[in-house]
């Protein structure tokens, strides 16, 4: 029986990397067929039949980007709005799934299923009463209003709550026979154990709030105050489009989400396989 086993063990690895091979091309060719559209000229990128690649690569569509938008604002904006959401979420998440997850106080269960309740809700349902928030102080068209509303994350307290229950008790009763205080506990050994899934949420805050689109658009107008994502939705013309600047504007807003996951993506599959070990 063991033999038959074995037998069937190649075509098994056959069939299971060929479907990973037809995933992995059918995610890799939209990026490429990206690429060759933002090296294409406007006449090459809307012919039909499909032109795949250029007869000449027209780098310049890259410069004329810049000279369209205000492209290294966009890309600073957007770089302190991630910083600024991804900290603000590790901190905040953090301490709100310590304490769920290792602190027994009245009420948690209940606080935890009502902190739940907030992703079975539509994000769009949101938008009005944060915009009028946002009008009320006098946010509008500012980095903050950016930043604030994105601070705190149901899913972020969930994912690091499922964590921290699966580190040993019996480290939290050392520290306290030691004289830890609460806080201490959370900030000097669990903190630097859950690393993983703090990696894995902070992945995930990048690339939620480098790719946000809907918000930006909703409460900021000025071009002084807009991220990547909605300077380059004003690209998109009401009857033509030029797609060659749009895709290129777009490989130059990609690039730093995909070196961040290259770079962390051992730490990020770790932080998610073990999130759901309990």
């Amino acid at each position: 029986m063991s033999a038959n086993v074995h037998k069937k063990r190649p075509g098994q690895a056959v069939v299971i990397h060929t479907i990973l091979i037809l995933g992995a091309a059918a995610m890799v060719i939209p990026f490429i067929w990206m690429f060759m559209t933002s090296v294409k000229t406007l006449g090459e990128s809307t012919a039909i039949p499909p032109v795949m690649v250029p007869k000449d690569f027209q780098w310049s569509n890259y410069t004329k980007v810049f000279e369209s938008l205000p492209f290294l604002t966009f890309y600073w904006n957007t770089i302190i709005t991630t910083v600024a959401k991804t900290v603000g979420q590790l901190i905040v998440c953090s301490l709100a799934a310590y304490a769920f997850a290792r602190i027994d106080f009245p009420g948690r269960n209940f606080c935890f299923l009502l902190t739940l309740s907030v992703l079975m809700v539509p994000g769009q349902v949101f938008l009005i009463p944060q915009y009028m928030i946002m009008k009320e102080l006098g946010w509008l068209n500012s980095i903050q209003a950016l930043i604030v509303p994105g601070l705190f994350s149901a899913f972020g307290t969930f994912l690091l709550r499922q964590f921290f229950m699966t580190l040993p008790k019996e480290l939290e009763e050392a520290a306290k026979l030691d004289g830890c205080t609460q806080f201490r506990i959370y900030w000097q050994i669990m903190v630097p154990l859950a690393k993983s899934g703090m990696v894995a949420l902070a992945i995930f805050t990048i690339l939620w709030s480098w790719n946000d689109l809907m918000w930006p658009l909703i409460v900021n107008t000025s071009p002084d105050k807009m991220v990547l994502s909605a300077g380059l939705a004003s690209l998109e013309g009401e009857h033509r489009t030029n797609y060659t600047i749009v895709m290129a504007g777009s490989m130059l807003a990609i690039w730093p989400m995909i070196a961040i996951f290259l770079g962390f993506q051992r730490s990020f599959i770790e932080g998610i396989a073990l999130s759901g070990s309990k």
